[in-house]
Parts: structure tokens; C-alpha cells; sequence
């Protein structure tokens, strides 16, 4: 590539792209350090057509390892999400049901009859904590003492009644996963999960290049550093360092498992799109953030959402979100802001600030239309204008599939998307869109051609009718003399 004479660049395909916006980028982040007085701040962006964007600011206060994108810094609570994925895993390989009692798995004295799918999306009642005043003594349970325990601790709210934050319930499912395994959390996240996606800055125990975590002083500019803490049995719900760098990336895998994990080593994609569908709502008025199975969901607003987890400890917060939809998303859009301060705020904020930056100053690249084969002969009647229930839609064979969508749905509407059933060439399972699950059955003439479908058992025909069979068109004749 070579620069064209305008203060841009030009690529091999002729497209120009204006100079990389990092001042903005950098700009944005200094803001917010000196805003929020962190004393050392971290943030990366992950994409899938550019080289990882790493920017650091402040001091990391370890004398031996000054502040660089290798500094590593507490995740807190993004830990959950590293937990939630080997409790998937499980799930894929057998091991455990989602719905079935955490006591299926784990002998607990009490609160056995919490679901596992409860316990991941913080439904399931567990009191925030584990019994007794940890953040006083500073001295977490082991994993036997977190367990045999559990009748010390509350069931504050009834199984499924509402969205409750829980450690304790994360922490229990940590014990769960390590029980099936046959190992610690420590060595099963690590061989599951860290080195076959290369997050090699990702450890549990505390690394040489630690920034101190610091509580600043509201009404002065000193800082005290926060005591080190090791949460033990409950490391599972917090316990993980990382760079900026790690997070992008495993932001990106949150966000777009099929593209940072194409040979899904780690999570099956289907099984990451499972973890990101909304089951419960944090507030009841605001409906401003919703959980899946372990990930916090932020709607954006056109069909957008960031996907991931924020996190906190003594001294350290953390922001780690992927970007999921909307115009200019180039996949695999992942971004980390990591902060030296228990109480800046700003960390949180950021990191949803230059996901949308990334897409509005370097928008993906616009891939053009090309010529594709047809749709396969038993098909292709099927395409075009149908109407059911009194509305019309439309359906086509785009990427290879048959697809279908209401006439009148905006254009960021994903349409429904069919795979033929194996021994069935006329019936489809609907597996993604409008009507997920459903089947999709043909009907066809002497000729072959379809004349006849039927969608979730409604029909669907060539022409709009009404329940009786009968064309809208043919209304009731005028009264003699009318």
C-alpha cells in the first residue's frame, strides 16, 4: 500500500481509508484517565481486519515494571464469564444439564435444588457472598470450606423470582466444573480455555508485571494502595489477571466465537450465541442491561448489542465488551479498558465509548456484491411473495440458505434462516430468525413446483387469504339494490 498525495492511504483493491484514528482513540482515553484519576489505565481493541489497537497511560506504581501494554491488571468479575464457558463446555460434552439441581453435580448442605442456568444468570436467590464478612478479613474460603458452608449462607430471594448478583453462586459453579473434571478451577481454566485460545497474559496467581491497585482520595490527589487479596474457593467468580490485549481478544471471541475461534477449540459458536440470549433483565423500570448465561448484555440501540462483562477488585475495574450488529461492524470487534483504581467509573465508561468510535471513524470495508450460484432446483419455487395470516413475506436463497422475512420488516431485521432436514427434503427446521425451531413443510403439484407451504402449522399461499381458505379479494357480494 502506498500514501496517494492526500494524507490517506491507499490499498491494493483502490480502497482509501482516511489516517488511522488513534489520536481520537488516544485522546478519548487520556480523558478519561485524568478524569477519573486512574493511576495507570490499559485499553486495547480487537478486530477482524486490523492489527490490535494497545494504548496505555500513567503509572503502573511497580517500580520493577513500568506501565506498558504487558503490565497486567486484576479483571475481577470477568472472570465469570471464563467460568460460564467451561460450564457450556460441559454442557456440550455431556458432563451436566443446564436445568438440572446444582446438586446433581456437587454435594452442598443446602440450596441444592438451584439450577445451574439459574446460578449463570444470577436467578437462582444466593446471597451475594459467601458466608461471613470477606472484605472485612480479607481471607476467602477454600473450595471444601466455600462448599460445606453453603447452609450458612441465604437464600435471599426465591428460585427464578428476579435478577440478584451473586459471587457465591458463580464460585459454587467454579467447584462444580472442577468436581466433573477432576481438577482445580486454576488448572482447568488454563487448559481449557486460556491456552488453546492463546491468552497467554491471562493467569491466576499474581504475576511479576502487577500494576498496585489503588483506592484515590476524593478530596486530594493520594492514592493508598489496596491490600492483595486471594479469593481461593472463590476464585471462579474473580480471581483472573490479564493485559488490555487478552481482554480484546477474548472480548472478540464473545462477541464472534466463529471468527476468533473458527474450529470452536474452545466454545461450538452455537454455543457462545446460547450464553448471549437475554434471560433476565437488572432492572425492572430501566431495561438498560440485560444477563444471559454469565454475560451482561448492553443494548445499543438498531439492533446492537455490547456483550460481555465489567469487573472489580480492591483497587482495579475493569471493562470487557465485544460488539455484537449495526453498520460498520467489521466482526470479531472486541475492546478492554483496565484501570489501577477501585472507584473511577470512567473504565466502565470507556470501553463502550470506543466500540462505538471504532465503527463510526473506521468503519468496516464495504465488500461488494458478486454473482453467486442459484438456488438448487427443488428450491427455487419456493422463492418469492407469500402471504400468511393476512401479510406478506418474502422469501429467498442468499449464502446458500433459504431465507424468509415480512415484507415489511426494516432491513437490520436478520430474516429466518432454514436447513433441510437430513431425510425430509420438503421439511426445514427454522434455525435462526422469526419462528427459531419451528418447521417449515412444502407442499407440491404434479409438477414439483410448491404451491402450498405451511410455517409453525400457519399456511402459507401465493395469494392473501383468509383463515376459511378463501381470497381476501372475493369480499361478501353487494345486497341486490346496494
Amino acid at each position: 500500500m502506498a500514501p496517494d498525495g492526500g494524507g490517506q492511504v491507499r490499498l491494493d483493491t483502490g480502497r482509501q481509508l482516511s489516517a488511522a484514528p488513534t489520536p481520537r482513540y488516544e485522546r478519548t482515553a487520556r480523558r478519561a484517565q485524568a478524569d477519573g484519576r486512574i493511576p495507570a489505565l490499559s485499553v486495547a481493541l480487537h478486530r477482524a481486519d486490523r492489527e490490535p489497537w494497545v494504548f496505555t497511560v500513567g503509572e503502573s506504581g511497580n517500580a520493577a515494571h513500568p506501565l506498558t501494554p504487558g503490565t497486567r491488571f486484576r479483571i475481577g468479575s470477568v472472570t465469570k464469564t471464563f467460568t460460564a464457558v467451561l460450564v457450556m463446555q460441559a454442557r456440550d460434552e455431556g458432563l451436566l444439564d443446564l436445568d438440572a439441581p446444582v446438586s446433581a453435580y456437587l454435594g452442598v448442605p443446602a440450596h441444592g435444588d438451584a439450577t445451574v442456568r439459574r446460578l449463570l444468570s444470577h436467578t437462582a436467590g444466593f446471597q451475594r457472598e459467601p458466608h461471613g464478612d470477606i472484605w472485612d478479613t480479607l481471607v476467602s474460603p477454600d473450595a471444601a470450606r466455600l462448599v460445606a458452608e453453603l447452609d450458612r449462607a441465604e437464600r435471599v430471594l426465591p428460585n427464578a423470582r428476579r435478577f440478584h448478583y451473586s459471587n457465591l453462586g458463580l464460585a459454587v459453579l467454579g467447584q462444580v466444573v472442577a468436581k466433573l473434571r477432576g481438577g482445580t478451577w486454576d488448572e482447568i481454566v488454563a487448559e481449557r480455555v486460556l491456552v488453546p485460545l492463546g491468552l497467554a497474559a491471562t493467569t491466576v496467581a499474581t504475576p511479576p508485571e502487577a500494576a498496585v491497585g489503588y483506592v484515590v482520595d476524593a478530596y486530594s490527589d493520594a492514592a493508598r494502595p489496596e491490600p492483595p487479596i486471594e479469593l481461593a474457593g472463590v476464585a471462579p467468580a474473580a480471581q483472573l489477571w490479564s493485559t488490555a490485549g487478552d481482554m480484546a481478544k477474548w472480548a472478540a471471541f464473545l462477541s464472534s466465537p466463529e471468527v476468533v475461534d473458527p474450529d470452536g477449540r474452545v466454545l461450538a459458536a452455537a454455543s457462545v450465541d446460547e450464553m448471549r440470549w437475554p434471560l433476565t433483565t437488572t432492572d425492572e423500570a430501566l431495561w438498560g442491561a440485560g444477563f444471559g448465561l454469565g454475560l451482561i448484555l448492553m443494548p445499543e440501540g438498531r439492533r446492537v448489542v455490547h456483550v460481555g462483562h465489567d469487573g472489580a477488585m480492591p483497587g482495579f475495574l475493569a471493562g470487557v465488551y465485544g460488539r455484537r450488529g449495526g453498520e460498520g461492524n467489521p466482526g470479531a470487534l472486541g475492546c478492554a479498558v483496565l484501570g489501577s483504581s477501585g472507584t473511577a467509573g470512567q473504565v466502565n465508561e470507556l470501553v463502550h465509548e470506543l466500540l462505538r468510535l471504532t465503527v463510526e471513524l473506521d468503519p468496516a470495508e464495504i465488500r461488494p456484491w458478486r454473482i453467486a450460484p442459484p438456488a438448487p432446483r427443488a428450491y427455487r419455487s419456493v422463492l418469492g411473495r407469500w402471504w400468511s395470516e393476512g401479510s406478506e413475506f418474502v422469501f429467498a436463497w442468499h449464502d446458500g440458505q433459504l431465507q424468509a422475512r415480512l415484507a415489511e420488516a426494516p432491513a437490520d431485521r436478520p430474516p429466518a434462516i432454514f436447513q433441510v432436514l437430513p431425510d425430509r427434503p420438503d421439511v426445514l427446521r427454522t434455525v435462526s430468525g422469526r419462528e427459531t425451531g419451528e418447521l417449515l413443510r412444502l407442499t407440491r403439484d404434479d409438477a414439483g413446483e410448491v404451491v402450498r407451504m405451511h410455517w409453525a402449522t400457519y399456511r402459507f399461499r401465493r395469494f392473501q387469504d383468509g383463515f376459511d381458505g378463501g381470497p381476501a379479494s372475493a369480499g361478501p357480494e353487494p345486497a341486490p339494490g346496494d
